[in-house]
């Protein structure tokens, strides 16, 4: 037998229908911020996540799934999608469009590979959007509002918004150098990623797990500390315009996230619900001047987030939340002899053609078993068909609610039921 590989899994049917419903809330929350589908590919060039998201990040080094072509071009499977949307963004100039910002969502599978955990997966699902164009703190705080509602448009509650400034290239040089000076001391005690991270990128330090309770981490440079008048004032702006939406939130000034790109605005939204697990990490974005130079484009600021689709159902899990999707079906077919069958193969497609969602058995079962079927199927209406109904010309349609039952002229079935199915009265 042929197993799943390791860090991937099937979405079965009974959890594919949790995935549309949150698929569609969260289409329908972008349509009401005005953010547009954009797909890209699954694989882009190599070059592309090495320049975007940044040579020094454990992406880059360590997690993504890269690959030669036949062509030997150097390709790799997307590990996050906004390096992604920023090359579409200039190889198709959407910066000459005249409605700025450009506001962009996507949904699709991303590829790391990573030590398998709960939350965690070699293959995930993330849906996220970019908004391109704007400077303007205003917006910093729209995306932190969307970041928000996607989970409290399904009624999660137990969430933490966390937030931090990084600063502009000024106050991040700053804060690098400040870095460099505060841990090259200790820099034999911390782990082989944090001695190579404080060469490269003394920022991406302060993230690490296995040194976090290191007593230098305790004491390390705070980029407040370092932040200049300009970065200062645009970190209060975006946090009144929170205040204004009177949306909570926490200053975390070791939030630094995983990508080299980030500048400015840092956050994260976290599950503070009881038994969500280790990661509690929801999902994190931030602004990102300057990516668009570094993928050929003309100066242009950008801001944006992702979230897992995989950890939005367990933190949904978590808070005992079920999904009000209707998993019943309007209309079961149960036929017997082949008159009938023939008949009802006939009447299905009619059904459906008026939009009434219909099944019929194809096990050749006896008629107690049919019905059985139609109770597991939940259908709220069941067609009996038998040859000596049919040679009068009717059919018995049963209401499994109320168990009434009428006969109803065959050329008249797919307007009745679509009268009852649609709230009509069954009996006009």
């Amino acid at each position: 037998m042929i197993n799943v590989p390791r860090g991937t899994e099937d979405i079965l049917p009974e959890q594919s229908k949790k995935w549309q419903y949150v698929e569609q809330k969260l289409q329908e929350l972008a349509s009401l911020y005005n953010y547009h589908e954009i797909r890209t590919p699954i694989f882009e060039r190599t070059e592309l996540f090495q320049r975007g998201v940044g040579d020094t990040t454990d992406i880059v080094q360590k997690e993504m799934y890269t690959f030669t072509d036949r062509g030997g071009r150097s390709l790799t499977l997307r590990p996050e999608g906004t390096a992604s949307v920023v090359r579409s963004y200039v190889e198709n100039k959407m910066h000459g469009a005249p409605q700025q910002p450009t506001k962009l969502f996507y949904f699709g599978p991303m590829f790391r590979y990573e030590r398998p955990q709960k939350g965690r997966t070699r293959q995930f699902v993330q849906f996220g959007i970019e908004a391109l164009g704007s400077a303007d703190p205003a917006i910093d705080a729209e995306v932190l509002a969307f970041a928000l509602d996607c989970y409290k448009s399904l009624g999660l509650k137990s969430l933490k918004l966390v937030i931090n400034s990084l600063g502009d290239m000024e106050s991040r040089t700053n804060h690098r150098n400040a870095l460099i000076e505060h841990f090259t001391p200790h820099k034999e005690e911390l782990c082989q990623d944090c001695q190579n991270r404080l060469e490269k990128n003394p920022l991406r330090v302060l993230d690490c797990k296995v040194d976090r309770n290191h007593p230098a981490m305790e004491t390390a440079p705070s980029i407040m500390d370092y932040l200049n008048e300009y970065s200062h004032t645009y970190f209060e702006q975006v946090k009144t315009y929170l205040e204004q939406m009177g949306i909570d939130y926490v200053v975390d000034p070791n939030l630094v996230r995983g990508l080299d790109y980030y500048n400015h605005t840092a956050f994260e939204i976290m599950s503070d619900a009881e038994g969500f697990g280790a990661i509690t990490t929801l999902s994190g974005g931030g602004r990102y001047n300057g990516l668009v130079e570094e993928l050929g484009g003309p100066e242009t600021p950008g801001i944006g987030f992702a979230l897992s689709i995989e950890r939005l159902l367990l933190a949904l899990d978590a808070e005992n939340i079920n999904l009000p999707f209707d998993e019943a079906i309007d209309c079961y077919i149960a036929a017997m002899g082949d008159l009938a069958k023939k008949e009802a193969v006939k009447l299905q497609l009619s059904l459906r053609h008026q939009g009434i969602k219909t099944d019929m058995d194809y096990m050749d079962k006896k008629m107690k078993a049919q019905f059985k079927a139609a109770d597991r199927l939940k259908a709220r209406y069941v067609i009996v068909m038998g040859e000596d109904e049919l040679n009068e010309g009717k059919v018995a349609i049963k209401n499994m609610e109320t168990g009434e039952q009428s006969d109803q002229p065959l050329d008249q079935v797919a307007s009745y039921l679509k009268k009852a199915v649609q709230g009509g009265t069954e009996n006009e």
